[in-house]
């Protein structure tokens, strides 16, 4: 178990009233013995949708240990709910910005060949409509769209969609058991063969670590992969630049507290595209 945002109910304020209930779609809450309960960590996001509706304030936000928060065992409760919980359920993901969480989601449909709610924000004829953001949903890229004859221009090796890390899930389909790419936003820009040197064979994830914000997030995910989606090696792609290291002090910090281990490889490169350094560390 590790620390995360989780919530926390004061039986003393608790007055059993159970209007927190319906606000929890992931069904974490129940009525026990006339009093609020959190029945399973597993079941809560930690986003605290059901604070709102308590009139007593008994519920709170606090940060403990607590079993990982799981996706696929949620969706397995929501969809005995029907189609207006699924619907509340993303688009309460969408709204906290829980992108991992809305991919999971929406691949759990997808698989189940069920109908995907539309999510994203829209306004038709005066009135919102929720549509689905295409840029956050999985995806993969044939081998066939991706492969160029001779004397054809050479065309793009990436195999799936997102690559940016916070959109990313690590533990989608296309990154199982391969060989992952961890590469600085900037490199694909000044490394003039990226995609056939760097990327052929292997799937993608970018990120800045000067930039970006949610250095622990970026730091599950890479957990993820290695334990979750047991990738079989990690490649980490960076400039000379003092910044980009950090990413590889993430890898590094990464495969030292997954469980399985894993060969990393780190390639730095130059502002001319010229490699410094490849070796496995």
């Amino acid at each position: 178990m590790a620390k995360r945002k989780i919530v926390k109910i004061d039986q003393e304020k608790c007055t059993g009233c159970g209007l927190c209930i319906p606000a929890c779609p992931e069904g974490a809450l129940q009525i026990i013995d006339g009093k609020a309960r959190l029945v399973s960590d597993l079941f809560c996001d930690g986003l605290g949708a059901c604070l709102g509706p308590c009139p007593e304030g008994a519920i709170s936000i606090e940060e403990r240990e607590a079993e990982p928060y799981d996706e696929s065992k949620i969706m397995k409760n929501i969809i005995k709910q029907g189609k207006n919980t699924i619907k509340a359920h993303l688009k309460h993901l969408q709204d906290h910005n829980q992108t991992e969480f809305l991919q999971q989601a929406i691949a759990f449909l997808k698989k189940r060949n069920m109908e995907v709610p539309i999510l994203e924000e829209e306004r038709i004829d005066g009135y919102k409509e929720i549509k689905t953001c295409p840029g956050i949903v999985t995806q993969n890229i044939t081998k066939a769209e991706n492969q160029s004859n001779e004397g054809e221009k050479q065309k793009s090796f990436l195999t799936h969609w997102p690559i940016q890390l916070h959109l990313i899930s690590p533990t989608a389909p296309h990154y199982k058991k391969t060989d992952v790419l961890l590469c600085a936003d900037c490199v694909a820009y000044t490394a003039g063969d990226f995609h056939k040197e760097y990327l052929q064979g292997k799937t993608l994830a970018i990120a800045c670590p000067k930039l970006d914000q949610g250095r622990e997030i970026y730091l599950e995910k890479i957990q993820s992969w290695i334990d979750d989606a047991i990738i079989n090696t990690l490649t980490v792609l960076i400039m000379q630049v003092p910044c980009c290291k950090g990413l590889l002090l993430l890898a590094k910090e990464a495969v030292s507290k997954a469980k399985r281990k894993i060969p990393l490889k780190v390639i730095m490169i130059d502002i001319k595209g010229e490699i410094l350094t490849e070796e496995w560390i």
